[in-house]
């Protein structure tokens, strides 16, 4: 698989409605619609306390697992705002990850919102 097929949108906004508007609508989407074959969403900094907080946005995440799209959120960001246990408790890869973005940057298309 090719660089121009993985993708990697990197959600940071704690804003409900840039999550349900575009963050989440794009990336399952993308997924869905096989706009691109390996779809990633980090979660970093206030949309990991936002996520851990709201039963719309979990179960949106869950679809979007489903589905197959990767979900990782930043464990340093989810510490910050004492998440981390609930992001785990969703299904997602909890880690700390500068590294792994950084990796990202350099072998896949990226996008933040």
């Amino acid at each position: 698989m090719s660089e121009a097929d993985k993708l990697v949108v990197v959600w940071t906004s704690g804003d409900k409605d840039v999550a349900m508007k575009m963050v989440f609508m794009y990336t399952y989407n993308a997924k869905k619609q096989a706009w691109w074959d390996d779809v990633t969403l980090l979660v970093w900094g206030p949309s990991s306390k936002l996520l851990s907080q709201d039963k719309d946005l979990q179960d949106y995440v869950k679809k979007m697992m489903e589905s197959g799209v990767h979900v990782m959120a930043c464990k340093a960001c989810a510490d910050e705002y004492g998440v981390a246990d609930q992001l785990i408790e969703l299904g997602i890869t909890v880690k700390y990850a500068g590294q792994d973005l950084t990796e990202f940057i350099k072998e896949r298309k990226v996008v933040t919102f």
